[in-house]
């Protein structure tokens, strides 16, 4: 019997073993460097568990796992280049390391390998497989946009914002159990089922991590507290404040998340003190939950045995009782 954690180690050594090593190395090089930055290895590993759900060969799973990490890796080179990050896995990013158009270009050439490596997978469903994955690429792109644009825009609802967060986070997980469910050969249905619980599960994550940042410990969080409240992130705590509170109460609120220039311990426990008397973090823990248990539902659902299904309920499950 297998186990996520025995995919995470396959799929680190395959991915050793296809590292790029053609020239110029000045466009390669960064690829490397982000991908050997680590990370959990989650979305490859879970796109293997979702084939062995229908099928014992996760080997033929490898081609299409390796695709998911290097888009969600050349996602995240681009991403750092738009938000001007200096760190990324706390090392330098790409762009900070090897200059801006080295970013981009190691970029480009990233994207194009995930698809050349997709389409090395061996499944008579190779073409719902790309239109899957195709899709999924599209939505991140969207994801990224409405992100960028809810820094600038005036008012943002929570509608917009669970969407957002749909796009740019849960679709890449959905589409990675749904990738591996059809080069797996499960049914369309099935198929889609895990793409829902995948889905579902992504926004119970980003919510969890919404209030990780707010509420979380710095030492096990990896980072200080109330990151998003200094930056003046509209997050789903922020929204659901708003949403919730008196005019003279969302007004002070509006007022604190306008400031660039403010003591961020003491802007931090100013926001932290309204969203407690608007019980803030419980409504968002019962947002989270909702849905999670949708998630759960739609693993349920899937035509598999209940000893295989139980690697994603238990990754489900610690994702959502994570403190870090």
């Amino acid at each position: 019997m297998q186990n996520l954690i025995q995919f995470q180690k396959t799929f680190e050594l395959y991915l050793r073993n296809n590292e790029f090593v053609s020239a110029p190395k000045e466009l390669y090089e960064p690829a490397n460097y982000i991908l050997a930055l680590g990370g959990k290895r989650l979305r490859p590993a879970i796109l293997m568990a979702s084939h062995y759900l229908f099928n014992d060969q996760v080997e033929n799973a490898l081609p299409a796992a390796f695709a998911i990490e290097v888009f969600h890796n050349f996602s995240l080179v681009h991403d750092d280049i738009m938000d001007v990050a200096p760190l990324r896995r706390g090392k330098p990013t790409v762009h900070n390391k090897y200059g801006l158009n080295a970013g981009i270009l190691s970029g480009d050439v990233m994207l194009i390998k995930a698809y050349e490596s997709l389409l090395t997978t061996t499944s008579p469903r190779l073409l719902d497989v790309v239109r899957a994955f195709n899709q999924m690429a599209i939505q991140v792109c969207e994801g990224q946009q409405m992100d960028m644009n809810f820094e600038t825009q005036p008012t943002v609802t929570i509608a917009e914002y669970l969407k957002m967060i749909e796009l740019k986070t849960a679709v890449l997980v959905a589409a990675a159990l749904e990738i591996g469910a059809l080069i797996g050969g499960a049914s369309k249905e099935d198929a889609s089922a895990l793409y829902e619980f995948g889905r579902n599960l992504g926004i119970a994550f980003q919510l969890q991590d919404d209030i990780l940042d707010a509420y979380g410990d710095p030492k096990k969080f990896g980072k200080k507290s109330g990151g998003d409240i200094v930056q003046n992130k509209k997050t789903f705590l922020y929204l659901k404040a708003l949403d919730t509170a008196t005019k003279e109460l969302a007004e002070e609120l509006t007022g604190l998340f306008s400031k660039k220039s403010w003591d961020e311990t003491e802007k931090i426990a100013t926001v932290l003190k309204i969203f407690d008397q608007l019980d803030i973090k419980n409504l968002a823990e019962k947002k989270k939950e909702e849905y999670w248990l949708h998630s759960l539902k739609a693993l349920e659902s899937v035509n598999a045995s209940a000893e295989r299904r139980l690697i994603l309920e238990q990754f489900a499950n610690g994702l959502m009782n994570r403190d870090f």
